[in-house]
């Protein structure tokens, strides 16, 4: 192997693939990334068995070749080369990597690409789901983080993705939280099906995506074991969860007796607020809700105390619809929802205190989020 390329463009490529190599392996391969020639350009690959990253690069190339080397050897030399031109040339006797940039040289010892595993690509005739790249990255914005990160039930440790119609469907629950959001897909889908995408893989494309401006296209393998988000120049698979999700319909409550609407930034402030008191406190935030009357706005007070450092409130002026109520949330979970909620109002929808609180945007009705209250004494 003997390419060429620039500095910014393989640093930036190392940066995208980078955070699919495995920490901790027992397998050294797979802390390295692999680079090997396609088609007249440098192609990069790291995988955890779980994850697989490709990215395409522009590259001269005057010999055909492939090596894996080690990642984060590798990725810490590029970022401190100078910008410019890079030539890798791949000793195949000793299986050493040679990199040479104006004045600087280093030998990067390497593993046989044949020892890496395969990084699945779609096949060329595949057609795929398409999505346009900022609607499927606000949506996992709004799901992703409800997922849970606690493997002993590892169906909920991914997303659930229902494909129906034109009709998209993302949904995450942890046991606490629940984050249903819906997209429109372009396309009609043939067949309906659902697949469940683990929630990291979900968060590493988003961030790979960033700069992606052609819609995306979204394969599943004939055995439905793994799912392929391509973009332009990247391609992301990852292993599907096998199991079934929890019907999360039935986590939404259908009732409420006190509908509020509140300006989102303003909730989100008072939400930050109590959590420097709720901290100390299991993140405890008290909510209470109070209707307005002809002489004055409805208000909401959010609230927070702590034995060791102190307490505080905020009343935010609101529209309430029912009776008052005081009810008990984790305010990190508060935090986290209006965080990735873009309307400029939201509306709470609660029953009793004993019941989950439902979150959603005004005007909107593509993203529902069902927080569990929290026990709180008298």
């Amino acid at each position: 192997m003997k390419v060429s390329c620039l500095q910014e463009n393989l640093a930036d490529g190392l940066g995208i693939v980078g955070r699919a190599v495995s920490p901790r392996s027992t397998l050294p391969v797979l802390g390295n990334v692999l680079l090997a020639t396609d088609g007249g350009r440098l192609r990069l690959s790291a995988t955890d068995l779980e994850v697989g990253i490709n990215c395409w690069i522009g590259a001269k190339v005057e010999e055909e070749g492939a090596i894996t080397v080690p990642a984060r050897t590798f990725i810490d030399l590029v970022n401190t080369l100078p910008s410019g031109r890079v030539d890798l040339e791949l000793v195949v006797r000793t299986q050493t990597l040679n990199l040479r940039a104006a004045r600087s040289e280093a030998n990067i010892k390497g593993i046989d690409a044949q020892e890496f595993p395969i990084v699945t690509v779609p096949d060329e005739d595949a057609k795929g789901i398409h999505i346009a790249p900022n609607v499927l990255r606000q949506a996992v914005e709004q799901v992703a983080f409800a997922a849970a990160t606690d493997e002993s039930r590892p169906i909920l440790t991914g997303v659930l993705g229902q494909f129906e119609n034109q009709q998209l469907t993302l949904a995450a629950a942890d046991g606490f939280r629940l984050s249903v959001r819906t997209v429109q897909l372009p396309d009609a889908v043939s067949d309906p099906f659902s697949i469940i995408i683990p929630a990291q893989a979900l968060t590493e494309l988003r961030r790979v995506s960033g700069h992606q401006e052609d819609p995306i296209a979204i394969h599943v393998t004939p055995e439905r074991n793994q799912v392929i988000f391509q973009l332009t120049d990247v391609v992301l698979v990852s292993q599907l969860i096998d199991g079934n999700f929890p019907d999360y319909r039935q986590i939404i409550p259908r009732d409420r007796h006190t509908h509020t609407v509140i300006d989102t930034a303003a909730f989100l402030k008072a939400c930050k607020m109590a959590q420097i008191f709720a901290r100390d406190a299991a993140n405890i935030s008290r909510i209470q809700v109070e209707p307005g009357s002809e002489l004055e706005p409805g208000h909401v007070r959010v609230s927070a105390t702590s034995a060791e450092t102190g307490e505080d409130a905020s009343e935010i002026d609101a529209t309430i619809d029912g009776d008052s109520i005081e009810i008990a949330f984790n305010v990190k979970y508060l935090i986290d929802v209006l965080s990735v909620t873009t309307a400029p109002q939201v509306s709470l929808d609660t029953t009793t205190p004993s019941s989950p609180g439902v979150i959603r945007p005004v005007a909107e009705d593509t993203f529902t989020h069902v927080i569990m209250p929290m026990h709180i004494g008298q």
